[in-house]
């Protein structure tokens, strides 16, 4: 069953020390396009998160939302950089000399200067981290699925039922497509007899050759046969396929429009020419669809 490209998915994990709460949002892209933000600190998971998501979601753009909340304060230690401090303090009293002036440069006022003291991460076990960030990352990802599934099974109901309405109209053309040529049959008797006059007896063999040609170059019976082709093709990998499609639905869809503006265009009667207009509707409906589908 085919997935949409429109889905979010949020789960949290606490291991103890930290908790972490994931967020997945993703929207139509024409090709997979995954971001991660995160705090830097942690940016050394970043390329296995998101394989853990594409692994899910094949196609969109997806944004990966990851706040990290510490529930200890035994991740961070400050560190006091005492030869930053030594230089701080030897420049101060050359600048004391220099310029003859009083004063103590107290410790209150060195630790204040930058860099003189710094809080650090403390480095931990990256394998042990990533591991903490998996669970809610895939969490999440199952639950984007799980919507975008549920979503997925609303356009393929959508899409059936128009290309079911799109079979029917397809069905009209074809019932009304050889009344066209009897229809041009007559109108060229009429004409002739209006030309020649009713006494003249109108040559019946050339009025069939003139029909003949007409029927051939008026035949819509080749892009029928491809246009219900197309649909029977996209109802079958909307109803049995399990792969992300979307792109090869797209290109079924764009045959479809060309088949019904051939159509349209060798027609030459006004009924076919309004079903037609009705079939390129439904076609253009379906692949508004289609864009959104994985």
């Amino acid at each position: 069953m085919i997935k949409s490209m429109t889905g979010f998915g949020r789960s949290e994990f606490s291991d103890g020390k930290r908790n972490i709460i994931v967020e997945i949002k993703s929207v139509n892209h024409r090709y997979s396009d995954i971001t991660v933000k995160m705090p830097r600190r942690y940016s050394f998971a970043e390329d296995r998160i998101k394989n853990i998501v594409k692994d899910i979601a094949k196609r969109g753009k997806i944004e990966i939302s990851i706040i990290v909340e510490n529930l200890t304060e035994d991740d961070t230690t400050i560190k006091l950089n005492t030869m930053v401090a030594r230089q701080y303090y030897d420049n101060l009293k050359q600048l004391q000399s220099a310029f003859n002036l009083s004063g103590e440069i107290s410790l209150q006022f060195l630790s204040t200067m930058p860099d003189v003291l710094k809080a650090v991460s403390d480095v931990e076990d990256e394998e042990k981290i990533y591991l903490a960030f998996e669970t809610p990352v895939r969490d999440a990802a199952n639950k984007l699925n799980s919507m975008r599934a549920v979503e997925g099974e609303a356009l393929s109901r959508d899409i059936i039922s128009r290309g079911d309405m799109i079979r029917a109209l397809v069905a009209k053309v074809n019932e009304r497509s050889p009344l066209v040529t009897a229809a041009y049959t007559e109108k060229l008797r009429d004409r002739i007899k209006d030309v020649l006059g009713s006494s003249i007896e109108v040559p019946t063999d050339r009025i069939l050759v003139e029909a003949a040609l007409f029927a051939d170059k008026c035949s819509v019976t080749e892009e029928i046969v491809r246009l219900d082709s197309h649909i029977i093709q996209l109802e079958s990998i909307i109803t049995k396929s399990n792969q992300p499609d979307g792109k090869k639905l797209d290109f079924l869809v764009q045959e479809m429009n060309r088949e019904a503006n051939t159509i349209g265009s060798k027609a030459n009667d006004i009924e076919i020419t309004n079903i037609v207009i009705d079939i390129k509707s439904e076609i253009e409906k379906i692949r508004e669809q289609v864009q959104n589908i994985e």
